[in-house]
This record gives C-alpha cells, sequence and structure tokens, in this order.
C-alpha cells in the first residue's frame, strides 16, 4: 500500500506538502496541487484516517448500539441513523450485542477505543451494569428506543405506554372485551411501559385485567407464536394486543395453524409498524410511527450534541398512531359459546 512518502517521491515535494494538499491545512500553487493529485490516482493512494483524525481531534465516525439486528425495526431504525449521518458526512459503525448484557459491554469499549465522535445506543434493556458503564462517558450520546436509569443523555423514543393504550382502546371501540396481551421481556422498560397502555385502557373500561390474559415472552415471531399458542388452545381471547409486530406475525401463524380466521374470529394488533407488518396475510394493524424517521431523528439530535456540548439535555417523545389495515374487526360473536 502507498504512503505519503510515495506520492511525494513521485511527485518530486516533499510529504509535508503534500500532506498540505491531501488535508486542505495550508494553501499550494496550482502546479503542486495538480503534480500531487497526478500521484494520488497513478499510485491509488489512501489517506490515513487515523492520522486525520489526530491532527482534526475528530473521526467523522459514529457508533450505533443495538440489540438485535435481526428484528426488522432495529434495522430500519439503523436505516434512518445511517441516511441522515451519510448526508452530513459521518460514517456510521453498527454493533450488535444480539441481547447480550456481556457483548453490549464489550462493543460499547470497543466503540470508545476507535475515538469515535458520537455514540446511538438501543439498549437491551434489564442491564445495570450498562447504564453505569455509560453513566462515565464523556462521548456525545443518545439514548433511543429503550430509556436507561442513572444516564444522563439525550433519549429519543416513542411514547410506549400511550401506543400501548391506544391499540386496546381500538379493541375495546371495536366491540372486544376478552382481549389478551402477550408482552416482552419484564425486565425491559419497554414491555413494562406498554403493559401499564394495555391495563390502563382495560381499567378506563371497567373490565378488570386477568393475569392469564396476560402472557410475558420476548419480542420475536417466535416468542409472539409460542405464547399465542397457550391462549388459543382453550378458551381463546376474542382479539390479542402483541407487544411489537414481530410478536403480532407469530399471533397470525398460530392462528392459521387453529384455523382461526384473523380478524372475523379474532382481532390481532400489533406495535411498531415495521414495513413487514403490512405484506403479511391479513395485514397486520399496528401503533405507527415512522421507524426510519425515528433513527433520522436520534442521529439529528447526537450532531446537534457534538456540535454544541453544553447544551441542557433534550427528550423526544414521538406521539405513535393506529394503522389501521386487516388484522382487526367488529366483534363477531363467534367465541361467544366459551364465555
Amino acid at each position: 500500500m502507498a504512503t505519503i512518502k510515495d506520492v511525494a517521491a513521485l511527485a518530486g515535494i516533499s510529504y509535508t506538502t503534500v500532506s498540505h494538499v491531501v488535508n486542505k491545512t495550508r494553501p499550494v500553487s496550482e502546479e503542486v496541487r495538480v503534480k500531487v493529485e497526478a500521484a494520488i490516482e497513478q499510485l491509488d493512494y489512501v489517506p490515513s484516517a487515523v492520522a486525520r483524525s489526530l491532527k482534526a481531534k475528530n473521526t467523522a465516525t459514529i457508533g450505533l448500539l443495538v440489540p438485535n439486528s435481526l428484528n426488522p425495526y432495529f434495522a430500519e431504525l439503523a436505516r434512518g441513523i445511517e441516511d441522515y449521518c451519510e448526508r452530513n458526512g459521518y460514517c456510521v459503525i453498527l454493533c450488535n450485542s444480539d441481547d447480550n448484557p456481556d457483548k453490549q459491554r464489550s462493543y460499547l469499549r470497543v466503540l470508545l477505543e476507535k475515538r469515535i465522535d458520537g455514540l446511538i445506543v438501543a439498549s437491551a434493556g434489564g442491564d445495570s451494569s450498562l447504564a453505569q458503564g455509560l453513566a462515565g462517558v464523556r462521548t456525545p450520546m443518545v439514548i433511543v428506543d429503550r430509556g436507561l436509569e442513572g444516564v444522563n443523555a439525550d433519549l429519543v423514543r416513542i411514547d410506549h405506554e400511550y401506543g400501548a393504550y391506544l391499540a386496546t382502546r381500538h379493541l375495546l371501540e371495536l366491540g372486544h372485551r376478552d382481549i389478551a396481551s402477550i408482552g416482552g421481556p419484564a425486565h425491559t422498560s419497554v414491555a413494562r411501559m406498554r403493559q401499564a397502555g394495555f391495563c390502563r385502557a382495560l381499567q378506563e373500561a371497567g373490565i378488570e385485567v386477568l393475569p392469564e390474559r396476560m402472557l410475558e415472552s420476548d419480542f420475536t415471531s417466535t416468542g409472539g407464536y409460542n405464547a399465542a399458542a397457550l391462549l388459543l388452545a382453550n378458551n381463546p381471547p376474542s382479539a390479542i394486543f402483541a407487544g411489537n409486530d414481530m410478536m403480532g406475525i407469530g399471533v397470525l401463524r398460530a392462528a392459521a395453524e387453529r384455523n382461526i380466521r384473523v380478524p372475523s374470529e379474532l382481532s390481532v394488533i400489533g406495535f411498531d409498524d415495521i414495513q413487514m407488518s403490512r405484506y403479511v396475510y391479513p395485514a397486520l394493524t399496528t401503533v405507527g410511527q415512522s421507524i426510519l424517521q425515528l433513527g433520522e431523528m436520534a442521529a439529528e439530535v447526537l450532531l446537534r450534541r457534538i456540535a454544541t456540548p453544553e447544551r441542557a439535555t433534550d427528550q423526544r417523545i414521538v406521539t405513535p398512531s393506529i394503522v389501521m389495515r386487516e388484522s382487526t374487526a367488529p366483534l363477531s360473536g363467534v367465541f361467544d359459546q366459551y364465555r
């Protein structure tokens, strides 16, 4: 690989002059600039980003830590972050922790060692040691999707409690009264807030919240499928609120295997509005947000923090709305004989 000294030798000038041309740190004559650029092209020279970052005291690089890159929600979120950063001259290093707190902490250490200019963290949740580690980080930082207690950083997230409340109210307005929920892991703040919204809607309607109608799983299609299999085995509910769209898709599969028609016999609503939810059959009614825009918002907040580190902490809470599709319908009474 060619070095800056190779370029200087070919151009017949000093390597410090080559550095001035590459980094635009001092004016040079047009003749010298042409010689340097010709030598760079001939040698296919690539300037050292590390060396430039040491001089400029920045790397134009953002770290992004996500808990599960297989989840389409985080893939779409990462795309929004990457798009915004690319338009503004930043590269993004993506690290996937697989919902593993140890891996999460390890990647955090690697990112900080690479002298990133800023960090966006979508936490796996339930990991107090990660919060402790982030509490001492001086790198500009934004927490997205799941808040971390004790971390004083900018926050961008959806209103999880209100979104679950909207989803449950939608089912109630369709006439459903026997409504079950399949939530995520209780140790995550997202699952707790969505469960709270579900309970609030039922309580406002004067409906008892039954523990057997509130199952805990994980935020995957498999988790939704397994929980739905239990709910649909005996005395099935007329409607299910799934804690995210991936679980909702699992519910649709479990219903189809049991010849339970959605939505005429069972209404299903999800949360997140991932792109996949539009193309399953029936298309999944959900609580919507623009995940790409949420990612862009997180990146925007981070770049502003990098530019003005002294400003007050920013919190952006995005209000969701119902996205009507095909998986919910008015109560038909098909299962009334079981109630």
